[in-house]
């Protein structure tokens, strides 16, 4: 089990996850037109983040560690920072974990699992970034 520092590293690394999705040229856009409003909640460290899509004159991923936001998630998904960190490193199946209740869902799941073909080249990127600075993470 990888554990982050405290909730004030995940939410830098989540951050900096994010921020390199929204940036990378065909991931940022195909996310930006996807328009899937997410609400995700870490159960481990009390804090949730709702993603959703760009609009104009934003990057192409918005997202705000509250659940005060003027968007409503289309797809909620609630899970320890373990699970979300083993997903980023292409080492967690979502359906799977979905199934095996590490990931509980609400709101319109095929849609989010519809994101997985467009995230998965972040996979790499990510653990790269986790063997860089942050080793104790590596799962």
């Amino acid at each position: 089990m990888t554990v982050f520092a405290d909730a004030g590293e995940f939410r830098e690394v989540m951050d900096r996850t994010f921020g390199m999705m929204a940036s990378d040229p065909d991931m940022g856009p195909k996310l930006r037109d996807a328009d899937t409003p997410q609400r995700f909640e870490f159960t481990d460290v009390a804090l949730i983040v709702n993603v959703r899509a760009g609009r104009d004159g934003e990057e192409n991923l918005v997202w705000e560690w509250s659940d005060d936001v003027a968007w409503e998630p289309r797809v909620k998904m609630t899970m320890s920072t373990d699970t979300c960190n083993r997903y980023f490193q292409g080492k967690e199946n979502v359906a799977m974990a979905i199934a095996r209740r590490r990931i509980r869902t609400g709101g319109d799941v095929k849609a989010a699992l519809s994101l997985i073909p467009i995230t998965r080249p972040i996979y790499e990127r990510y653990r790269e970034m986790v063997a860089a600075e942050y080793p104790h993470l590596r799962a």
